[in-house]
């Protein structure tokens, strides 16, 4: 069972804690006017109406990397993930951070103003969406052929662990798979697992 998906927050917008459960590769479907304090929003496939509200230091970097047409971003892709050590109000609430892009063949260092007068080096790394699209038909093949020799819960809950693995290893080298076929292979595992949960085995006879 996939923790993650039940803790995403409640709100109309993508926030750090929905990233607790890993980093988030995603599409740019279009870039709008968001609101006086977020006036960023950028939509993406599969986001379901929660656009991701870049903070300053994030627009710079996108605007860094992909230049000022916001309109052009759409077909992009990024890596989303949750830095722990953002600070609001002088507490550590977490905010969301770009870690890969799309456009990119190098890593790309970028100074970051943090306070007035204060600036840190920020390297964003190139994601290889195309090389890894290629190889998605066979993972999502493989993720079936394995899960159907699965036979207990737990055989099955090895292999959602492996897979997760395997995601977050694809994540890591900025090579992700797409959230489409992270999401076909978590039904797959899914089905199959309720499928051996103790409460859908059948009774044995009396004998």
């Amino acid at each position: 069972m996939d923790m993650s998906k039940t803790i995403i927050a409640k709100s109309d917008q993508l926030n750090a804690d929905d990233l607790l459960g890993g980093p988030r590769t995603v599409e740019i479907e279009r870039v709008t006017e968001g609101n006086s304090d977020q006036p960023v929003a950028v939509f993406y496939k599969g986001c379901n109406g929660k656009p991701y509200y870049p903070c300053k230091s994030m627009r710079r970097v996108m605007v860094n990397v992909w230049g000022p047409d916001g309109h052009s971003y759409a077909g992009k892709a990024m890596t989303l993930f949750r830095d722990p050590n953002v600070k609001f109000g002088g507490i550590m609430v977490g905010g969301i951070r770009i870690s890969h892009m799309s456009g990119i063949d190098k890593d790309t260092p970028l100074a970051l103003q943090v306070t007035r007068g204060s600036k840190k080096l920020y390297t964003v790394k190139p994601l290889r969406v195309q090389e890894q699209k290629a190889q998605t038909p066979a993972i999502i093949g493989k993720i079936r052929e394995q899960i159907a020799t699965a036979s207990n819960i737990e055989e099955a809950d090895a292999i959602w662990k492996k897979f997760s693995d395997y995601v977050q290893k694809c994540e890591d080298a900025g090579k992700p798979l797409s959230p489409d076929v992270v999401q076909e292979c978590q039904s797959i595992i899914s089905e199959r697992s309720a499928s051996l949960s103790p409460e859908n085995q059948p009774v044995d006879e009396f004998a």
